[in-house]
């Protein structure tokens, strides 16, 4: 505390005589204590302990000291605080630091150089006259569904895949409540004690679907957001409802099996097949659009919804800019998550064992009966 302190104050003493008196002063000053710091890291190296994070924090603190002499005080006291944290939190960070592995690094590298650099070198657009091509876009939405998986991958890490199905199935729902569903039935097929637990978690996932297409829908079209907002609201809370009721009948029960990592935190390659759906519903939904009318996206939407809803979404949201009315959009994504719903019951109904099938089915069949409900709503 006092080494640090009184080196802050060389630093605002140095830059206040740069500034009053003359630059070689101030230097002069600066330079002496960047040297004592040298000369105290050269003695503990000396020593073997290579080590030079209080060095670096005394340099920090000097230039925080610096910044303050010449009346930025609020940037030099951010800089302070930053450092200070960093210092206090050294065994938080090198006990993260411990649990990395190597493809979790590797994913943020990568992701870090696809988005750094791959991005700004792409063309903005558009290009082609129907269904306009723009590759930058394109490409931030690659990054938008890769940056999802990854988050999903980090939570599942700190959460622990032991905490048990019901949580990997909503972290799983971030990504993908399909591909959770498939999953989780054939699982109950091969743990017949886990299939409780992995229902819970279908549902769970499920209950994600109308959270993250009414965020989606919001952050791209505000007023396809709004329009969604009531007809999303029951299936939500049915969603939670159902999940407490599990819970409850399910507490003092241990699960069998474990929610297992995905080999891929980025998942890339499905993020890059996602947004070619994308740009390919875009194209199908205008032309829908162009031959049949707006009737015909929301006919076109019953198909599309079977695929994957955060590519109808976008779509939607593309739409809407080109002056598809919100209400329609918001009809067009109601009709796909029915039909997305009624998929993964028939996935839940056909490769589900057990206990797993009924709880599931209940559950989706209500999930589409509201969605139905929120259709009417829109009408």
């Amino acid at each position: 505390m006092r080494t640090f302190l009184l080196l802050g104050l060389i630093g605002g003493i140095a830059s206040t005589l740069a500034r009053e008196v003359g630059p070689w002063i101030g230097v002069a000053l600066l330079g002496g204590a960047l040297a004592i710091v040298a000369v105290a890291y050269l003695v503990s190296a000396q020593q073997g302990k290579i080590d030079a994070t209080t060095e670096v924090a005394a340099v920090v603190v000097l230039g925080a000291g610096a910044l303050a002499g010449w009346g930025l005080i609020v940037p030099a006291s951010a800089i302070a605080a930053i450092t200070a944290l960093a210092l206090v939190s050294k065994g938080r960070l090198h006990g993260a630091v411990a649990k990395l592995r190597s493809e979790e690094l590797d994913a943020a590298a990568r992701f870090a150089a696809l988005g750094l650099v791959v991005l700004p070198l792409l063309p903005a657009g558009p290009f082609m006259e129907f269904g306009a091509l723009e590759p930058r876009k394109l490409w931030g939405l690659v990054l938008l569904f890769a940056g999802l998986s990854f988050a999903g991958y980090i939570a599942m890490r700190v959460a622990g895949p032991d905490r048990g199905y019901g949580l990997a199935g909503l972290l799983g729902g971030i990504v993908s409540s399909t591909a959770v569903t498939l999953n989780f039935a054939r699982a109950s097929r091969r743990d017949e004690a886990a299939r409780i637990p992995l229902a819970l978690g279908v549902v769970a996932a499920c209950t994600v679907l109308p959270v993250r297409v009414g965020v989606l829908s919001f952050a791209l079209n505000r007023d396809i957001g709004l329009a969604l907002l009531p007809a999303l609201a029951l299936p939500l809370l049915a969603g939670l409802v159902f999940i407490g009721a599990a819970l409850w009948q399910a507490r003092g029960r241990s699960e069998s099996g474990t929610a297992k990592l995905p080999e891929n935190p980025l998942r890339l390659g499905s993020a890059i097949q996602m947004v070619l759906l994308f740009q390919a519903v875009l194209w199908l939904l205008g032309l829908a659009k162009e031959r049949l009318g707006e009737g015909g996206i929301v006919v076109g939407a019953a198909l599309l919804g079977l695929t994957d809803l955060d590519a109808l979404t976008f779509s939607a949201a593309e739409l809407a800019r080109g002056g598809l009315a919100p209400e329609i959009a918001a009809r067009a994504l109601l009709v796909g998550m029915i039909a997305n719903t009624l998929f993964k019951a028939t996935l839940a109904g056909a490769l589900g064992a057990g206990g797993f099938r009924p709880r599931v089915l209940a559950a989706l069949g209500l999930f589409a009966a509201l969605f139905a409900l929120g259709l009417l709503w829109l009408r």
